[in-house]
C-alpha cells in the first residue's frame, strides 16, 4: 500500500468512527433590539427566561435548560439581503390542530406568517423575528420517519420539492368543521416548482 493509500485509508477510518451529535440543544442570536427581541420570543415559544439581564437571556420552553439565547450587542447594522448564512430553524408542534391554534393566537398579537405552505413531508409556517431572523414551525404531514422518507424519494417530491402554498385561517376553519387533519395535511399537485417560487429571504 502506497503513503497516499494509507493516508487515505486512515481519514476514512476517522470519518466512519466519528460520533454523531445526540440532539441539536440551542440557537444562539446577537442583536440591536434586544428588548423588542426578548418579547417577541418569549411571546412566539411561550417561553420564559432561565436567566436574564441586561446583556443576555437564556429562553426555554421544555425541559432543556434553554433553547434560544439572545446577546445584547448595540450597534450592529441590520441584516443585508442576499449574503450567505443561516436561512431559517425550525420547531415541531404536536399537531396541525396546535399548529393552527397557534397561528390564531400569534396573529391576535398582530403576529402573522410570512410564507405558509404545505412541503409534502410537514405543513409549515415562517415567521420573521424583528431582525429578520426566519423560523419554522411545522407539523409532520406523515405517521412515521418512513413514510417521509419515502415521500422524498417520490417523484411527486421530484417534481416539486418546494411545496403548495396553504391558508392557514382557511385550513384552521376546515379542521374545526371536522375535516380529518391527514386530510388537511395532504398536499395538492400544483406541478413542478423550484427554489424561485421560495417566498423567503
Amino acid at each position: 500500500m502506497s503513503t497516499q493509500q494509507g493516508a487515505a485509508a486512515t481519514a476514512g477510518d476517522v470519518k466512519a468512527a466519528i460520533v454523531s451529535p445526540s440532539k441539536l440543544a440551542h440557537i444562539v442570536l446577537r442583536t440591536s433590539q434586544y428588548a423588542t427581541m426578548l418579547d417577541w420570543y418569549k411571546t412566539v415559544l411561550n417561553a420564559k427566561a432561565a436567566f436574564e439581564n441586561e446583556g443576555l437571556a437564556f429562553l426555554t420552553y421544555d425541559d432543556e435548560h434553554h433553547r434560544v439565547a439572545i446577546l445584547n450587542i448595540p450597534t450592529l447594522a441590520e441584516q443585508p439581503e442576499g449574503i450567505t448564512g443561516v436561512h431559517h430553524v425550525a420547531f415541531t408542534y404536536e399537531s396541525l390542530r396546535t399548529l393552527l391554534e397557534n397561528f390564531e393566537r400569534l396573529e391576535s398579537l398582530g403576529i402573522k406568517p410570512v410564507y405558509s405552505i404545505n412541503h409534502g413531508p410537514t405543513t409549515s409556517l415562517y415567521y420573521a423575528d424583528p431582525d429578520h431572523n426566519q423560523l419554522e414551525f411545522q407539523v409532520e404531514n406523515f405517521d412515521s420517519v418512513e413514510e417521509s422518507g419515502e415521500f422524498f424519494f417520490s417523484a411527486a417530491f421530484a417534481e416539486n420539492p418546494i411545496g403548495v402554498e396553504i391558508d392557514p385561517a382557511e385550513l384552521l376553519g376546515r379542521l374545526r368543521g371536522g375535516e380529518p387533519e391527514g386530510a388537511l395535511k395532504t398536499r395538492a399537485d400544483v406541478g413542478a416548482r423550484s427554489l424561485a417560487d421560495v417566498k423567503l429571504r
